[in-house]
């Protein structure tokens, strides 16, 4: 899956998902390490330090951080899903760089689409489980 970006140079694709939120990362072989997530610096775009470094852990993991350069685009969700949906698509790209990493991410679960989604609402029911308060008389 080694493409080309419209400027031309070669990169890496991974699609990651997480509940409502979809991340197209694309990783560059040799870079500075810059991370942009929809053309924002990825501190500017995740300000909560958690999700940062969920977000990197793969790169982190298999010693390329730092070394790579990444463009993510990402949509719907919220910022928690939108992390781990970027940290999918990172491990994804990863591998598909350098299938020698497989194991290691494997290992550590980055490579495992969490399935979770929102349980949807039943008629009768405020909101999934949530009853309406009942009243005695």
């Amino acid at each position: 899956m080694n493409e080309q970006a419209s400027s031309g140079k070669p990169y890496f694709y991974g699609l990651g998902r997480r509940k409502r939120s979809v991340a197209q990362v694309r990783l560059y072989g040799d870079g500075s390490g810059k991370i942009t997530v929809n053309d924002k610096d990825l501190k500017e775009y995740l300000p909560v330090y958690e999700h940062q470094m969920r977000a990197v852990a793969p790169l982190k993991e298999t010693g390329l951080f730092g070394t790579v350069d990444v463009a993510v685009r990402t949509q719907g969700g919220g910022i928690a899903g939108q992390a781990d949906a970027i940290r999918l698509g990172l491990a994804r790209a990863i591998m598909v760089q350098n299938e020698h990493f497989r194991p290691v991410l494997k290992k550590l679960g980055l490579l495992v689409r969490d399935a979770r989604k929102k349980e949807r609402k039943k008629p009768g029911l405020k909101k999934a489980r949530r009853s309406p308060q009942w009243s005695k008389r």
